[in-house]
């Protein structure tokens, strides 16, 4: 990791405009939870909908689309990266910078307003708050890694990423049991019901393939990002 990349980054990503984007969904994902909680709804059943429907469902992927993709491909349709890459830091080392980056921007815009959101309506029980923000966590490393490839594949990685995360995942994903295998979000819920014991959440995935294949996402979508980026030309063509 290189931590002048980091916070050229970190400061392009917490611009005024970017920073408005990233905060509006964990800030109304509370705001429900607090809702709920004062007419009285604050039960398991929920805060296991609320969490999955709208935090690991809505929220996660989006907020993913917005730091994999915020993080380079801004840099890569202004031409600005090429000034990155000309100094003397090894490409791979830019993407993998760049992808702590994006995580740790969900870590904190995903995973903690999910817990939180969970705790606030059901405090620790049935390991729902802790269960959903590992979920997050989870499915944010590889949302990060995945979103990140398309910024350095394509100059249409938002509109790629949108059908992904809203048709793919969301549409389809719930109207073909078989296509949740393929979704990054069923996978993160995999890992969630590990760790909560609520009757009201049940999971189409098993644990056994979730892990894997959040591994081999992350894994490949980091190592093939930085293969791209090191092919990439200093005129700015690929």
């Amino acid at each position: 990791m290189n931590t002048v990349v980091a916070a050229i980054t970190y400061r392009a990503l917490l611009g005024r405009r970017r920073i408005v984007l990233l905060l509006l969904l964990p800030l109304a994902l509370i705001a429900l939870a607090v809702l709920f909680k004062l007419v009285g709804e604050g039960d398991q059943r929920t805060t296991v909908l609320l969490l999955q429907s709208f935090a690991l469902s809505t929220m996660l992927p989006l907020l993913g689309l917005i730091a994999g993709t915020g993080v380079i491909a801004p840099e890569i349709d202004d031409g600005t990266i090429i000034h990155l890459m000309s100094k003397p830091i090894s490409r791979p080392v830019i993407i993998r910078t760049k992808f702590v980056v994006a995580v740790s921007l969900l870590a904190l815009f995903a995973t903690i307003p999910t817990y939180v959101a969970g705790w606030l309506l059901v405090g620790n029980e049935a390991g729902i708050a802790a269960g959903f923000a590992v979920g997050a966590l989870v499915a944010g490393i590889a949302y990060a890694a995945l979103f990140l490839l398309l910024g350095v594949i394509t100059r249409h990685a938002v509109t790629i990423g949108v059908i992904y995360a809203l048709v793919w995942e969301s549409l389809v994903g719930n109207l073909v049991p078989g296509a949740r295998r393929f979704s990054i979000q069923a996978w993160g819920q995999s890992v969630a019901g590990q760790i909560t014991d609520s009757p009201f959440f049940r999971t189409d995935v098993t644990l056994g393939f979730a892990v894997p294949a959040l591994i081999i996402v992350t894994l490949a979508g980091v190592f093939w990002a930085g293969r791209r980026l090191r092919v990439y030309s200093l005129t700015g063509d690929e």
